[in-house]
């Protein structure tokens, strides 16, 4: 098993937060809920890049930052109509998913 780190995010809606994901590059991987009714924990992934989205009060909570380190900002740029900021380390942008939580994502320069 390769080790990893998985940021566990806190959201409102696992559904409409996938979709709002998967403007990012991420594809539905799966979900998990205890029994009907209860709230979700739901897996996207990009690549080798996966996030965890609950629903669970108390996994996580909203205004979280995660950096993520993607091969196209520009296309994420395009997807979400905001600019590229150049930085001594690379190329970046930010975005605030809809429930508060904080992306920064970067392309490293070489």
């Amino acid at each position: 098993m390769a080790e990893e780190v998985i940021p566990i995010l806190r959201v409102a809606d696992a559904a409409a937060a996938v979709r709002w994901y998967a403007r990012l590059g991420f594809e539905f991987g799966w979900e998990h809920r205890f029994e009907p009714g209860l709230p979700a924990f739901v897996e996207v992934h990009r690549g080798g890049v996966r996030l965890f989205l609950s629903e669970h009060t108390g996994d996580a909570r909203p205004d979280t930052l995660v950096y993520l380190r993607l091969n196209d900002v520009d296309a994420v740029a395009a997807a979400f109509g905001v600019s590229v900021e150049e930085a001594p380390w690379g190329r970046e942008l930010a975005l605030l998913d809809p429930d508060g939580n904080r992306l920064r994502i970067g392309e490293p320069t070489d």
